[in-house]
């Protein structure tokens, strides 16, 4: 019998939305979000309940009905009816989902200073880095599939799915899991460069104040961005790119003169390491050559760098070769990028392999899918472009709450988070006008749920010392 009042399944919510009000969401939505009538009132209640039911588990409008059983009204005053948090992301306009943004990014830079989420000894300008490292800020898109007509935008893109198209930036360190630093929806059929320039700007400014004057960032981005917009962009904030370029006749002239004793061999696919020659056996080299990007443009949107270029064999060709269809001479397939790291700091080799690991921001594509952005619940644009940052906010508080709960979970995904530190069923009691929650004995993460809990009940910096 569903007959227990005292019962709640998702205890680790406690905590959560503990550090989301220590960081200020509540307070940030109240100030920056200024939606109209009655259904803007009590914004930062209602980012908040969004934002939870979605750390919950919550991928619909429907699903916030998570938040309104047992007693979770006894541990949170106001859990909103899904019927009233859609009205409220249905009279989003344009304006406000830029008001979002801006929200977002501020909560961010609050949470990296509260937690690690940089690798910071809980400090964000202060990440365990040396001056000769990069920061890492990936940029791409990827395609949210919807159904129907009735989603404002929707429509078949690269992928030739039907969807929305969210354009997003992550930026990772060396001792941390990617965050997000930006977000964008745009109609399904766009480019994957429109508007790149503005979020690669913002992205850039964010990851500054994030990490102060060090490390460097390095921007990474595939060929679809390879223009001066999201170029200038980046090099403008002061980092440096990482893009890969496409196969046009500059391109080519510039790889032909590259001369065949500046090859070196690299680890890749099947690589033996020879120990006694202290080298890579592979089928796979790489080299460089200095090369300015857009040099038939202005001389202000000129950009000086290397382009380094992969190559590897051409498989046909090697088919063709087995087959007893030798050719002349060995043909390769290219593949280069353009970049202006320090090449005291990325060498030819180190370069190639930090531009491959471009591929980290597929993992937080696919976090995100399988979690709030499992659908884009409402026939709205700008409602789906408000659910889309708020998604982003609630991976950013999961990551934090990962970090404060010890190292096993700090880089771990949201679904593991949320299995092992979230969906926790509780009772609850009262004594003495005290209210406890009595846990399930024996859960085997308990020491990580109670340290979460911990750090975000201790005492403001200023009393604590």
């Amino acid at each position: 019998m569903f007959d227990e009042p005292n019962l709640v399944s998702s205890a680790g919510l406690v905590p959560e939305v503990a550090l989301a009000e220590a960081a200020g969401l509540r307070g940030l939505a109240e100030e920056h979000l200024s939606v109209p009538t009655d259904k803007g009132a009590n914004a930062g209640l209602k980012v908040t309940s969004l934002v939870a039911g979605m750390v919950a588990g919550a991928d619909s409008i429907e699903d916030m009905a998570v938040l309104r059983h047992g007693g979770m009204s006894r541990i949170f005053a106001h859990a909103y009816a899904p019927s009233t948090l859609g009205s409220f992301l249905r009279a989003f306009a344009f304006g406000h989902v830029r008001q979002l943004d801006a929200i977002a990014s501020r909560f961010l830079i609050a949470l990296a200073g509260m937690t690690r989420l940089l690798g910071a000894a809980d400090s964000a300008g202060s990440a365990p880095q040396t001056p000769t490292e990069y920061a890492l800020l990936d940029v791409d898109d990827t395609v949210i599939e919807v159904h129907g007509h009735a989603k404002q935008g929707a429509g078949f893109g690269y992928s030739r799915v039907r969807g929305l198209n969210a354009l997003l930036a992550t930026l990772s360190t060396s001792a941390s899991a990617p965050i997000i630093v930006a977000q964008r929806l745009r109609k399904g059929s766009c480019n994957s460069s429109r508007g790149a320039k503005r979020l690669v700007g913002d992205a850039v400014a964010t990851a500054r104040r994030l990490l102060g004057p060090e490390p460097v960032v390095l921007v990474r981005m595939d060929s679809a961005y390879y223009g001066r917009g999201a170029i200038g962009a980046a090099v403008a904030g002061g980092a440096a790119v990482s893009v890969t370029v496409r196969m046009n006749p500059q391109i080519k002239a510039a790889i032909s003169g590259i001369g065949e004793t500046a090859w070196t061999t690299i680890e890749y696919t099947d690589a033996v390491f020879d120990e006694a020659g202290a080298r890579w056996i592979s089928r796979a080299e790489v080299a460089e050559i200095a090369f300015t990007a857009f040099a038939t443009g202005k001389r202000s949107e000129q950009v000086a760098g290397r382009l380094v270029v992969r190559r590897i064999p051409d498989f046909n060709a090697e088919q063709n070769a087995a087959a007893g269809q030798g050719t002349l001479f060995d043909l390769w397939r290219f593949h280069a990028f353009f970049t202006t790291a320090d090449p005291a700091v990325l060498d030819t080799v180190a370069a190639d392999k930090t531009h491959r690991a471009h591929a980290i921001i597929e993992q937080v594509h696919a976090d995100l899918k399988s979690s709030a952005l499992a659908h884009l619940p409402s026939g709205k644009f700008t409602a789906n472009a408000a659910w889309l940052v708020l998604a982003v906010i609630a991976f950013n508080l999961t990551r934090a709450a990962g970090t404060l709960s010890g190292a096993q979970l700090a880089k771990a995904t949201t679904a593991t988070i949320r299995r092992k530190l979230i969906n926790v069923p509780a009772r609850l009691a009262t004594s003495g006008r005290r209210l406890t929650m009595h846990l399930p004995q024996g859960w085997p993460w308990q020491t990580a749920w109670t340290q979460l809990f911990d750090r975000v009940s201790d005492p403001p910096a200023a009393l604590a010392s």
